[in-house]
């Protein structure tokens, strides 16, 4: 169950990470320095970008219940 638990964890914290930073940028900050501020054909459609909010969203979620399944499992020791 740890086991399981742990490469949950690890997977959903990959997975995050990655929708993260597949995000158009939305401002003149950090991203804009890496070419986030340029406009181009490639950006997407706002549906890809609902899709990948939604992605992000699920992640998350799935992430936040595999700390704290983990959690209750290492101090309960189920």
């Amino acid at each position: 169950m740890i086991l399981t638990l742990q490469i949950l964890l690890v997977i959903t914290s990959l997975l995050m990470g990655l929708s993260i930073l597949l995000h158009k940028g939305k401002g003149g900050g950090l991203s804009s320095l890496f070419g986030g501020g340029m406009q181009s054909s490639l950006s997407g459609s706002t549906v890809v970008e609902k899709n990948l909010d939604r992605l992000t969203i699920i992640t998350a979620v799935l992430w936040l219940a595999a700390i704290i399944g983990l959690n209750l499992v290492l101090n309960y020791d189920l």
